[in-house]
């Protein structure tokens, strides 16, 4: 198994010669071109996971160096068992086995393959199942027994779903804890909604790094989709969110996007 050391997805052996997410127009290849790495050559350059409490029953994972896009994972814990969502592209025995003392993992699933990381390699060393969207099933760079695909909107537990809302990829999905935040609801969202760094609204974009938007039905599509879930707190995937109000500001956030690209505020620029 080899993991692109642009974008820290795995593939199997042999793996292309360009790693086909980082070729596409939402992401990029380096200057010096395509390098591949493993998890024993990060392991023993030294790399670590670390680890920090999101709130009571979520912890946020991410490496000390990082690796690949550097996403923070979250691990959504609950009495019935837990889910690792948008897993880094490393893994070491500490972090397994901290993931295993919370409880026994359902699944493990990214928000969108920017986010695959070693899905599989963390699905076998905890058990579980990998849910890929089917949507984006041809972006899998290693193929395995554990994945699970799906689509819609998909119950891990009750009150646990993933919902496909499209946008940044086809699959591009979310993850909804109605018993997140203290009872107030939690979503989780990776790229396909980014709570922005003055915290009180949200971008949607079809590329962050080649600054690629989506269009104003997309974006509006998206938030009715999602205007039928309870939550107050957004969590992205880099340590951003919003804390309160979360259906608010992406609702607003939604409709400021596109007056936007509507040219409706053309008169400002």
């Amino acid at each position: 198994m080899l993991i692109c050391a642009t974008c820290a997805v795995e593939y199997d052996e042999p793996a292309p010669e360009v790693c086909p997410i980082c070729a596409d127009e939402r992401q990029y290849l380096p200057a010096g071109g395509q390098r591949w790495t493993t998890v024993t050559e990060l392991r023993e350059a030294g790399t670590t996971l670390t680890w920090a409490e999101t709130e009571p029953d979520v912890y946020g994972i991410s490496t000390r160096d990082a690796v690949g896009i550097g996403q923070t994972a979250q691990l959504v814990r609950t009495p019935q068992g837990s889910l690792l969502w948008d897993p880094p592209g490393f893994l070491d025995a500490d972090g397994v086995t901290r993931v295993r003392a919370q409880g026994p993992v359902l699944a493990v699933a990214a928000s969108h393959p920017h986010m695959f990381g070693v899905q599989v390699e963390w699905a076998r060393e905890l058990g579980a199942e990998v849910l890929v969207a089917e949507a984006d099933a041809d972006w899998l760079g290693r193929r395995d027994e554990r994945i699970r695909y799906w689509s819609g909107v998909h119950e891990i537990l009750p009150g646990l779903t993933l919902h496909q809302v499209g946008g940044h990829f086809a699959g591009s999905a979310v993850a909804h804890w109605a018993e997140g935040a203290q009872g107030r609801g939690l979503l989780l969202t990776g790229d396909t909604i980014f709570p922005n760094p003055d915290r009180s609204s949200v971008g949607f974009l079809r590329s962050y790094p080649n600054k690629i938007p989506l269009s104003a039905a997309v974006v509006e599509r998206i938030a009715a989709q999602l205007a039928t879930l309870s939550f107050d707190r957004i969590v992205g995937n880099f340590g951003n969110m919003i804390d309160a109000d979360g259906q608010g500001v992406l609702l607003r956030s939604a409709a400021r996007h596109a007056a936007w690209v509507r040219g409706e505020f053309d008169h400002l620029t």
